[in-house]
């Protein structure tokens, strides 16, 4: 009888406690690096694994500490930067955020761009040309799921739906999760209502 009683009791304990049980849902990535030449490498590549607030807590350092942490994250961890961006990032985080400047604004809010597309502010209107600049694909690839989705798998999901650019132009401004897993995608605000259009365009034709 006691052994029954016992059992019934942590029966009704492992129910209690699976129904206390909480989903936690990260909040989405609000921030964006400081605009300046070498931002949409940063917001390409340490967006993936870091927030900015884990640039804003280290301490004003000169060059040579930015380029080892940039190479340390390359060659210990396997982060994805290739050689010839590293000297570019490092230059940035050390005008943005090294000796000699202040982090504690560094944090830039994410807004969507509004602005109407205005083709002569980039002389680039190539999707896939944008996509290596911006370092898109570090998750993304056109036929193949790395970290985020496929491309194709993109222009599949919104073959048929009429809002189609506009719901890509939030997620490339805003970044978020959910609607491919729980992996944030970084917000890339620096991106320019032309170049968004011509990335969305070329995604959405891949088949």
């Amino acid at each position: 009888m006691r052994a029954k009683c016992f059992i019934l009791l942590t029966a009704i304990g492992i129910a209690a406690i699976e129904a206390m049980a909480l989903d936690i849902a990260l909040p989405h990535e609000t921030g964006a690096f400081k605009q300046d030449t070498g931002a949409e490498i940063a917001n390409g590549q340490c967006l993936t694994c870091h927030s900015v607030e884990y640039v804003l807590m280290q301490p004003p350092m000169p060059r040579a500490f930015w380029k080892s942490s940039v190479q340390k994250m390359q060659q210990k961890y396997g982060a994805p930067i290739p050689d010839q961006q590293v000297d570019a990032l490092a230059d940035y985080l050390t005008k943005n955020y090294g000796v000699g400047t202040n982090g504690a604004s560094a944090a830039t809010p994410v807004h969507t761009q509004s602005t109407p597309p205005n083709l002569t502010t980039t002389a680039t209107t190539d999707g896939p040309k944008l996509a290596m600049k911006y370092g898109c694909f570090t998750c993304h690839n056109p036929t193949s799921k790395i970290i985020g989705p496929a491309y194709r798998e993109i222009a599949a999901k919104y073959k048929t739906d009429p809002e189609a650019l506009t719901k890509i132009d939030q997620q490339i401004h805003k970044g978020g999760s959910g609607k491919w897993g729980p992996v944030i995608m970084p917000p890339f605000p620096q991106i320019n209502a032309a170049e968004t259009k011509v990335l969305a365009d070329w995604i959405l034709g891949l088949k």
